[in-house]
């Protein structure tokens, strides 16, 4: 793991954490309402924010061809482009729906993409945070179907199909397929069981963090791993409208209206 990025917050700023919006699932159409309620919130924060970091599956389906990019999610973008020029930094940690992710982000929005975890500091408090896919003991459908997906031979492949063809084989396989999606096990399996509470008490046997950031389970959780280290989960956009605020001192899970 590199050295942490540092963030200070100004008197009054705070950090934000969003995940799981899925736009584009099941149909364009049927997430725009959820993609401009997202779009209100970030217009909402813009005051305030000092950083806002995205953890992933912000698409339900997302595949970078050379000089192609899925078509739709207009407002979200723009305004994502807004933030940034105004000068908040924004981060983007891929998740398991836009794990073909590369550099559209970086070079059209200045947004820097994270495809594994990372440590982050705010004030004097550390963090670790990540999307959260194919972390910790179980996880094991989506761990194989990860091992294909990633492969540089397979992303040849589907890079050298028609984009009209492979973003329809892509949607199609993100709504219908739910050990890509990762998603049909979305119930609390109790502090025991959650394996992102045990991936981060292990990862806590070798350094102490605060607190441990993932979505992917769509479940807002908070989960006390000792009496210093506490491990949340940011829900989604989908069902709960959940999203992580840091004051400064303090982490807070909030649902918004």
């Amino acid at each position: 793991m590199n050295k942490p990025h540092h963030i200070t917050l100004a008197e009054g700023k705070k950090i934000y954490f969003s995940s799981d919006n899925h736009l584009g699932a099941p149909t364009p159409e049927a997430s725009k309402p959820r993609e401009k309620k997202f779009v209100a919130w970030l217009d909402e924060i813009k005051d305030d924010a000092a950083a806002i970091f995205l953890l992933g599956d912000l698409f339900d389906f997302w595949f970078e061809y050379k000089t192609v990019v899925p078509k739709g999610f207009t407002r979200t973008l723009g305004k994502l482009a807004e933030l940034t020029d105004s000068g908040i930094p924004v981060y983007f940690f891929v998740g398991n729906h836009d794990l073909w992710m590369k550099d559209y982000f970086k070079t059209e929005l200045n947004i820097p993409v994270f495809h594994k975890p990372q440590e982050f500091s705010f004030n004097d408090k550390t963090f670790f945070i990540g999307h959260g896919d194919g972390l910790g003991p179980k996880d094991k459908g989506y761990k194989r179907m990860k091992k294909v997906f990633t492969n540089p031979f397979f992303k040849w492949l589907f890079k050298w199909m028609h984009p009209d063809i492979g973003i329809r084989i892509g949607q199609y396989m993100s709504v219908k397929n739910k050990m890509i999606s990762g998603d049909d096990d979305a119930k609390f399996l109790g502090e025991a069981n959650e394996w992102l509470a045990q991936y981060a008490k292990r990862k806590l046997e070798d350094k102490h963090r605060d607190f441990f950031i993932f979505g992917h389970r769509h479940l807002p959780l908070e989960i006390d791993l000792n009496e210093t280290s506490k491990y949340i989960n940011l829900g989604d956009w989908i069902q709960y409208y959940t999203y992580g605020v840091f004051d400064g001192t303090s982490f807070e899970l909030k649902k918004y209206k």
